[in-house]
């Protein structure tokens, strides 16, 4: 599988105010902070962050474990999903995959979200992890409801 590349005909899919600073905010007393998951750049069609591989996030052989690899992606998937829906519009997992590639025992796991559907009432995300070396080591695949404002 190859890595996404930003087309030159790519629009803005945000309908909200979103930033790396707004989506970090959001963050702060939650697992994805506990966790020491990163957002590191937004773009108009995506958003990357990323998780250390330290002693909160391996399993006890060492890697990274897998659900962590799995935290990060719904963590990017969401958002994006969040940030993609009108205001008064709300968002919801529905479900979620990932296929673990290659362990990762130290560094750093970078996660990039893209859509791969954004519909009235459903949204698909795809979520490639890399580690430091670029090789692939998870790809998962998000589907979220957006449900109306009440």
């Amino acid at each position: 599988m190859s890595k996404p590349t930003l087309s030159k005909n790519t629009t803005r899919i945000w309908k909200q105010a979103i930033s790396v600073d707004i989506i970090n905010a959001t963050s702060a007393n939650t697992a994805v902070a506990h966790l020491g998951i990163e957002i590191l750049e937004v773009g108009d069609d995506f958003i990357r962050g990323r998780v250390p591989v330290d002693a909160r996030t391996v399993q006890p052989y060492g890697l990274l474990h897998g659900g962590v690899s799995v935290t990060l992606a719904e963590t990017l998937g969401s958002c994006g999903a969040a940030f993609s829906v009108p205001e008064g519009q709300r968002v919801v997992g529905l479900d979620i995959n990932a296929n673990h590639l290659k362990g990762t025992t130290s560094g750093w796991v970078t996660g990039t979200a893209r859509p791969v559907h954004l519909g009235r009432t459903t949204q698909v995300w795809q979520i490639d992890l890399h580690n430091d070396a670029g090789e692939l080591t998870c790809v998962s695949r998000l589907t979220m409801a957006v449900l109306e404002p009440r």
